[in-house]
């Protein structure tokens, strides 16, 4: 199956939400789509700034997932999340990433639109779905601080005047947690999505239980993206793999359990979506 675009997947993960997994290893992507497939859902793949710098690199991952989601039986995406600079953004969509999230939340607004707008502009030139970040989703340093909300009607604005195709919000979830205890605003969502005219996407929902997810994705949200709590799950299962024998060396040995444990928990999250 070749790659599908980003709005063709948020229609047909309706009337649930879109699961959106970031991969930071080979078995990450590779357990995205196993659990895309077994589960008959529609999913992305994800990687971040962090990660391509992590590989010294965006095009040998990039690549990689881009070959995973196109040989897979399942509707699949790839797409680049918080990138904060265009060169990252460029070198993207050349690799053949047709989806991209640009994160200008930590400059002030008016900077945030001006430079938001300008890549909007430049990714619909070349069929490029734009996501952007308005509001402040906390667990980072800088923007990132919990606690603060996205306004509507500064989103209806932001979204006027960037010209973007997806709108992450502050909603109560928060990066990089480790507990699945984070209460989202629920009547936010709403109002948010019935005012902005874009697919509003949800940050951080690592920390939201699978009743809060449900709630969003009814409330209006429509994208889910999940990192965190996959690598959780990894970190758990390579590290019983290890204890249980202390001779075992074969990365296979104990990385293949581990994407086995991620599949699983992709599954059991993207039938909650559903």
């Amino acid at each position: 199956m070749t790659l599908i675009p980003v709005p063709e997947l948020l229609a047909a993960a309706e009337p649930g939400g879109l699961g959106a997994f970031n991969v930071i290893a080979l078995e990450h992507a590779e357990a995205i789509a196993a659990a895309a497939e077994a589960a008959k859902r529609p999913a992305i793949l994800q990687i971040s700034e962090n990660t391509a710098r992590y590989h010294g690199g965006l095009r040998p991952l990039a690549r990689a997932c881009l070959q995973i989601a196109a040989d897979s039986t399942a509707a699949l995406s790839v797409h680049l999340d918080h990138a904060t600079s265009h060169e990252l953004i460029r070198a993207a969509v050349e690799v053949g990433v047709r989806s991209v999230m640009y994160d200008g939340s930590r400059l002030d607004y008016d900077e945030n639109v001006r430079s938001t707008a300008e890549i909007a502009s430049w990714c619909r030139a070349r069929e490029v779905f734009a996501e952007a970040e308005l509001g402040e989703v906390g667990g980072k340093d800088g923007a990132h601080a919990p606690g603060v909300r996205t306004d509507p009607d500064e989103a209806v604005e932001f979204v006027a005047a960037t010209g973007v195709d997806a709108l992450a919000v502050a909603v109560g979830s928060s990066h990089a947690m480790h507990t699945r205890d984070a209460v989202l605003d629920d009547d936010l969502i709403a109002r948010l999505a019935a005012k902005v005219p874009v697919p509003l996407v949800l940050h951080g929902s690592s920390g939201v239980p699978d009743t809060g997810l449900r709630s969003a994705v009814r409330a209006g949200m429509r994208k889910i993206n999940i990192a965190t709590r996959l690598n959780i799950v990894l970190a758990q299962s390579v590290r019983a793999e290890l204890a249980a024998d202390a001779s075992l060396s074969d990365p296979r040995r104990y990385l293949g359990p581990g994407r086995r444990a991620v599949q699983q928990e992709i599954e059991h999250l993207l039938r909650v979506l559903g």
